[in-house]
């Protein structure tokens, strides 16, 4: 089907001459399926569930277009992760020239951004999408389509529970169009949503898996490759063999410490064999120079990229994960090392992939065989539409026996159904709160919602009832529901924490301390300490031989904190746990660098900046739930919340509120001037004098505090 057809099911010809401006001049097969079975009739739910790189972006504009143009109203575009809602964001912008006006909300979830009602398609993850609906945005009830991106993700036990119940709440209102990867079960998934079901293992790049064991890869359409090993590592080879052959290879490995030193490998013989750009020093010198104290890991990573490869993981900055991914979109990069999770996040395509494990530990468990569908997934970012003909994607085998086991498991085998996790304890007791607090008034309205989610279209009602009788119970003894016999209502402050997005269980946690806080003597440590027991953050992983030494700091300091210290057993690892997580917190607001921070607490900037936003907003819940009880520690827990947000000491609050003043400007400023009043009193050129600052940036605080 050509795009011109398009106008025959209603597509306006101004969307018809985007697309052709963007080289879209013929629809894919499974697009055209979904086309001619009814996908723009805008009457019916549609699965789309096909590989990567297989249309699915598109079939979702020509929806949103068609129904913005006929039915007027909103989209909404839920994407997983927040990195994806920029990349949207971006891919949608054309539109704007048809007055389509476009909009991302990722952030603050204790907000219903009413600034969105300008919008007509806003691009959310899921847990703003709920946060959203569990305050009540206006503007939510203009909503006509939602697009579900990566709805496999319901597998996921962190982001699943809320796509599942955000979808379960809008579809009452909204047409749906869920997208997937291929999964086991799509058709449950598609009943579930009373849905269209588009199904098909069509790529516009074909790929070709493989198995290699000792330099020999073996191809499932029978051609074989034969590589150079490099230093006994099959994949070293793979890597640079693509590389020399200008094309780019995606690297998975199961560590990060894997991906690091792997990277490093790369680039040192890519250094060496290939003429590469000069456009690398400079992207070399920017991925160093984001944070203004660089780490060993901002070095090492530095370190790669000048070689043409860099590693990509959760640890890094998240500006210098968006600039690794730019010089890998653009070229420079060529061959790119991550773990696992790039595979569910970024769109980053490669003419080779290569899956050097295939297990992974898991706490308790040990080593575990990865799954198909996350297999699959890495798999199928082989190939670049547009530039190659086909993708080659390459797992490493030790031995001819465990070849074959891998072309068994992962090649010829079908991706595993999707389950719900919605029944985890943490999951449902934060989304039957936030259902009460919505409007179910009674354990059977309750009931009724619930059999509309996933988990109810999996789980027998006795089941179901059963598992909502024991949350309930919980509710209601810590206060957040009043329950009268079958009747349910939320108190205020339940209604509080449901619009404050966290764990009840975490809630009663903060709850706790803060009616303990009145009656003892506290310090920061008393509050870092109480965030640090919240289900959200989780605790840091005590090393050989630091139970001893926390031990030994919770004895000194137990008279400030406000839970018992536990006598022995799991309860006093857990509580030691805890303790380090705390310490970690307080070194971050007591000014301690990033590399002293990797080094104590092998936290790399991305998992620090992970952590202090999660600490932060738990902050703040305390903070609001305390002015609720009544407590008269609610301005400095707002005190320790802004020290939290920019890692300093209470003295250089009022100067990191100046914009592009980090915490490390912020001291050289007041170790100079002292005060605001002082630096508000100083000459631009006695501003710009101080290391680091120079002039412009000197103007620029001149004119902010005047």
């Amino acid at each position: 089907m050509r795009v011109e057809e398009l106008a025959e099911h209603g597509v306006a010809e101004e969307v018809l001459r985007l697309l052709r401006e963007r080289g879209v001049e013929e629809l894919f097969p499974p697009q055209r399926e979904a086309v001619e079975r009814g996908l723009l009739r805008l009457e019916r739910n549609f699965v789309i569930a096909v590989p990567t790189a297989s249309g699915k972006t598109l079939l979702a504009e020509l929806v949103m277009m068609k129904s913005l143009m006929e039915q007027g109203g909103k989209c909404m575009y839920i994407v997983p992760l927040r990195a994806l809602a920029a990349e949207k964001v971006a891919d949608f912008s054309a539109y704007r020239r048809l007055g389509i006006e476009v909009a991302a909300s990722t952030g603050d979830y204790d907000a219903s951004d009413e600034n969105l009602k300008h919008a007509d398609i806003v691009v959310c993850t899921s847990e703003k999408a709920d946060s959203l609906l569990r305050h009540g945005a206006r503007w939510l009830g203009e909503v006509r389509v939602v697009v579900a991106d990566e709805v496999h993700l319901l597998n996921d036990s962190t982001r699943g529970p809320t796509l599942e119940v955000t979808l379960a709440r809008l579809k009452r209102h909204a047409r749906i169009l869920a997208l997937s990867a291929t999964v086991g079960n799509a058709e449950e998934i598609a009943r579930w949503l009373n849905a269209e079901l588009v199904v098909s293992q069509w790529r516009p790049v074909r790929l070709l898996p493989g198995v290699c064991v000792s330099g020999k890869v073996r191809f499932t359409d029978g051609r074989v490759l034969r590589v150079k090993r490099m230093n006994g590592d099959d994949a070293l080879g793979l890597a640079v063999d693509a590389a020399e052959q200008g094309a780019q290879a995606l690297v998975f490995l199961n560590t990060r410490r894997s991906a690091e030193s792997f990277a490093e490998r790369c680039g040192k013989v890519l250094g060496k064999r290939l003429r590469l750009e000069e456009a690398l020093e400079e992207l070399a010198e920017r991925v160093e120079g984001v944070l203004q104290e660089p780490t060993k890991v901002c070095r090492r990573l530095a370190s790669a990229v000048r070689g043409g490869a860099a590693f990509h993981h959760a640890g890094l900055a998240p500006e210098q994960r968006a600039l690794i991914e730019r010089g890998f979109r653009e070229g420079l990069i060529r061959v790119l090392c991550a773990t696992p999770t790039l595979a569910a996040g970024v769109n980053l395509p490669a003419r080779r992939v290569i899956l050097r494990q295939h297990r992974r530990y898991e706490a308790g468990l040990g080593y575990v065989e990865l799954p198909v569908m996350e297999v699959k997934q890495m798999m199928g970012r082989a190939g670049r539409p547009g530039y190659d003909t086909i993708g080659e994607a390459v797992l490493i085998a030790r031995s001819e026996e465990e070849a074959e086991e891998l072309e068994r498991r992962y090649i010829h085998a079908e991706a595993e159904p999707v389950y719900s996790r919605l029944g985890a304890l943490p999951a449902l007791r934060m989304h039957v709160l936030s259902t009460i607090a919505s409007g179910a008034g009674s354990m059977q309205e309750l009931m009724e919602f619930f059999e509309q989610t996933f988990y109810g279209h999996q789980q027998g009602a006795e089941s179901l009832r059963a598992a909502l009788e024991r949350v309930v119970t919980f509710l209601a003894g810590e206060g957040f529901v009043h329950r009268a016999g079958e009747e349910l209502e939320t108190t205020v402050l339940g209604r509080r924490v449901s619009q404050l997005y966290i764990d009840p269980l975490s809630a009663s946690e903060l709850c706790h301390a803060l009616r303990e806080a009145e009656h003892r003597e506290t310090c920061e440590l008393s509050y870092l300490h109480a965030v640090s027991r919240c289900t959200e953050l989780g605790s840091l992983y005590l090393r050989k031989g630091e139970a001893e030494e926390y031990l030994a700091k919770a004895l000194e300091v137990q008279h400030l904190l406000l839970y018992p210290l536990p006598d022995y057993g799991y309860a006093l690892e857990h509580f030691l746990s805890e303790l380090k997580t705390a310490m970690f917190l307080l070194d971050w607001v007591e000014e301690r660098g990033e590399e002293y921070l990797l080094e104590r607490y092998s936290l790399a900037p991305g998992d620090v900046h992970t952590r202090v936003e999660l600490a932060e907003w738990l902050l703040y819940a305390m903070r609001e739930m305390g002015r609720l009880l009544g407590s008269g520690r609610v301005d400095e827990i707002e005190r320790l919340r802004l020290r939290m947000r920019y890692g300093v000491r209470e003295e250089l609050i009022p100067f990191v509120s100046i914009r592009n003043v980090g915490r490390r400007r912020a001291r050289l400023l007041h170790s100079r001037f002292g005060s605001i009043e002082e630096l508000r009193s100083a000459s631009t050129q006695e501003i710009a004098a101080i290391p680091g600052i120079g002039e412009k940036l000197a103007r620029s605080i001149k004119e902010q505090l005047s």
